[in-house]
Parts: C-alpha cells; structure tokens; sequence
C-alpha cells in the first residue's frame, strides 16, 4: 500500500509538472508571438557592418534576454565607425521549450565561435557583456589574451547565496517547483523600457543551475584577463550586491581597469535610467583602446 501511495504521488507529481509547464508555455508564447527562423520578433541578433574599418565590438547579452538589450550600446559603437555583433545565444529569443533545452556549455560556445569570426575579420575586437553576457566575455577574454578591449555592464559573477543553495539542489526542487515565473521589477526601474524588453520572464531550476555554472566560470577568469576593462555597475543593482561587485572588480588581472558607479538604475542598466551614461561609458572606452585601427580617409590632393 505505501508503494501504490507513493506511485500515485509520482504520477500526480508529474502530470502537475507537465500542465504547470504547457501553461506557462502557451502565456509566454501569446506574449512573445515568434516571427522569421523561429526567432522571437524583435530578439534577433545584430550585426552592424563597416567596411571602413579594421576594428569590431562583440556584444553578449544576458541570461534569459536577447541582443535587445543591447541595441542602444551597438547603435553608438557603429555610429562611432565599428563593426558590431550581437550574436542571440542558443535557446535565447525563441521558444520556452527551446530555452528550457539550451544550456552553460552551448552559450560559453557561442561566444566563443562568434569572438572567433570577429577575430577573423577584424585586425583588432572589443568586447562588452551584460550580467550573463558578463561572466561569458570574462571567460573569452581569459582564453583570448589578444581582445583589445573589454566592457562588464553589470556582469553577473558571484550570485546571492540562496541562488547557489537553489542550484545545488535544483535536480530535487525541479520536481516541485516546475517553473519559476514572473518578472522581477527591480532589474528594470523605468516602467516604459521594462515593458518593451524581450524577456522570458520565467526560467527552471535547471537553467538556474546552469547560469551559476556561466557565473562560476566567470569568476574564476577574472585573474587572467589582460584586456583594458571598464566595469560598469548600478548601486541599486537588484542582482549583484556592491559588495560582490568591488571583490570582482579586486580580482580582475588587467593592470589597467576602472570602475564606474551608476545610479537610478537596476540591473538591466544597457535599457534602463541612465543607459544614455552607460552607452557612452562603452563608447568611449571602445574608442580609447580600438580606434587607431580605424581606416582614416585618404586626404584629397
């Protein structure tokens, strides 16, 4: 008789998991129509050419957002004369199933084949990642001593301990916590700039695991880096604490490196109050470290 109560309860178990999950599927995907390639309409990757220049920036967006994210970063940086890409990460942008199924290895490798084609194509590439998107550039940026230059916007590298206490145990909590949903309006203050992002707005306890694992890594390249860095954070950062930002920032290896302090914002800080400072933070910086690669001109006469 236990055994039969016990076989019931697995049962019921998983039929609550699997129409909880079809739920959250159907109200995600009627908020977030998919478009062309099974792309969510408005997460597709950019790619802003120049043919006048010898000079690119990669940009990584974060956990469960999209190249959205990064669009008023990347308008500046081609608008100063850079090639810009802004690769959607694997599982990212399209389906809730899909996101579901993508995992640390298959966004770490992404970056890692999208810095390669920059690297291919321009003599000189920089590199900025937002939170997730952070911890990734990290990573390539400690592999590829030759990135020229590197932006952290509010990379997210030592997660809260109740997060790292959740990922250790995620295998036994994914059983009674399907689906985590909701969005969180701290990460992004302004109202108008939150309701236009493209963003899941629910994960498991899985992936949760899997983006501390991004996050680990992150960490640990910190000391390897060479490239000039600036590291951009919000004191209201709903994510990552101060505390965790100034050790990061102690551990990163480049000898020139700075950190700038926003306010207003939350952690999404490319698309909230205040992205006006952080997009020409990035540009300027870009510029300092990218720029004399730049093809000038030929000169008249």
């Amino acid at each position: 008789m236990p055994l039969l109560i016990a076989v019931l309860a697995c049962i019921a178990a998983i039929v609550a998991y699997a129409i909880v999950r079809r739920r959250v599927e159907r109200r995600i995907a009627a908020r977030l129509p998919v478009g062309a390639g099974g792309i969510i309409r408005g997460a597709e990757p950019i790619e802003l050419g120049d043919d006048a220049t010898t000079a690119g920036v990669l940009l990584l967006h974060g956990f469960g957002d999209s190249p959205y994210t990064m669009v008023h970063v990347a308008s500046e940086l081609h608008a100063r004369g850079y090639a810009v890409h802004a690769p959607l990460l694997p599982g990212h942008g399209r389906s809730l199933r899909e996101f579901r199924a993508s995992d640390a290895e298959q966004w770490i490798d992404a970056g890692r084949t999208a810095l390669a084609s920059m690297r291919e194509r321009y003599e000189r590439v920089g590199i900025a990642g937002l939170s997730m998107g952070g911890a990734i550039a990290a990573i390539l940026a400690s592999e590829q001593r030759d990135v020229s230059a590197l932006v952290l916007l509010a990379p997210y590298l030592i997660p809260h301990r109740t997060v790292h206490a959740a990922a250790r145990v995620a295998p036994l909590l994914q059983v009674v916590i399907p689906c985590l949903f909701g969005q969180n309006p701290y990460s992004i203050h302004d109202p108008a700039a939150r309701a236009q992002n493209i963003s899941y707005e629910a994960s498991t306890m899985r992936l949760i695991a899997e983006l501390v694992r991004v996050a680990e890594r992150g960490t640990a390249a910190l000391p390897a880096i060479t490239a000039p860095t600036l590291y951009l954070q919000s004191r209201e950062d709903n994510r990552v604490t101060i505390r965790a930002a100034e050790r990061c920032f102690a551990m990163l290896g480049a000898r020139e490196k700075r950190l700038d302090w926003l306010s207003g914002s939350g952690h999404v800080i490319t698309v909230d109050f205040g992205w006006e400072r952080v997009v020409a933070l990035t540009g300027e910086w870009m510029e300092a470290h990218l720029k004399a690669t730049i093809t000038a001109p030929l000169e008249d006469g």
